[in-house]
């Protein structure tokens, strides 16, 4: 069976069959991913996955704590880097959303948490057999989109939104017709066949102990 038809050229083949639509929960992942979908606007993700490295080199391993600190120094060294995007407002969404990120970590538990609620926690499993049926935003992306920029999170606009959820697997939209869409499909069952063995073993152990 084909890819989906975007993954036609490297590097987005192998971003395709590795990384696009599996479930991400780590925050540093995560966060990484919310940057660089912010940075797409206006671009090709193409554009972006070339230069996903330097971003990295650049912003510190994605490490929120560590660009939560940058100051003014930093942001005109980022400015300086012909290897990112050299915009000023990314570049500075960059540093505020970091900022954002670990005070939403801190309320929720994790960054992960607070983003993965917006699914209810599981991927969404879409069934789109053309590229014309996948939408650009969803109503859970609207939602997402409309509390992280009233935390004060900038480029998270419902269609930026909608693409990190497609990237890290809260929802899976790869064409019925590709093999990632099945296996991705699968991983899912069997994520939440593992989480409902934990819950039948945590709540045994609450039996034993009841009844001790």
């Amino acid at each position: 069976m084909p890819r989906c038809p975007w993954a036609s050229t490297e590097p987005n083949i192998t971003y395709h069959d590795e990384e696009w639509g599996v479930p991400v929960h780590d925050d540093r992942l995560l966060f990484e991913f919310l940057i660089l979908e912010g940075a797409q606007a206006g671009l090709s993700w193409t554009t972006i996955l070339k230069k996903r490295d330097n971003y990295r080199k650049a912003f510190d391993g994605f490490r929120p704590e560590k660009i939560a600190r940058y100051g003014a120094r930093d942001a005109k060294r980022l400015l300086g880097d012909a290897g990112i995007v050299r915009n000023r407002l990314k570049i500075a969404a960059a540093i505020g959303n970091a900022r954002m990120s670990l005070a939403v970590g801190k309320e929720f538990g994790t960054f992960g948490a607070y983003l993965w609620s917006f699914v209810g926690g599981k991927p969404i499993q879409n069934r789109w057999r053309r590229m014309a049926d996948v939408p650009a935003r969803t109503a859970q992306s609207d939602a997402m989109s409309r509390d992280l920029q009233r935390r004060g999170f900038k480029f998270v606009g419902s269609t930026i939104c909608y693409a990190l959820m497609q990237a890290t697997g809260m929802v899976n939209d790869h064409l019925v017709t590709c093999p990632r869409h099945a296996e991705l499909s699968r991983l899912r069952y069997a994520g939440e066949s593992r989480r409902r063995k934990t819950e039948q073993k945590a709540t045994n152990r609450t039996k034993r102990k009841a009844h001790s």
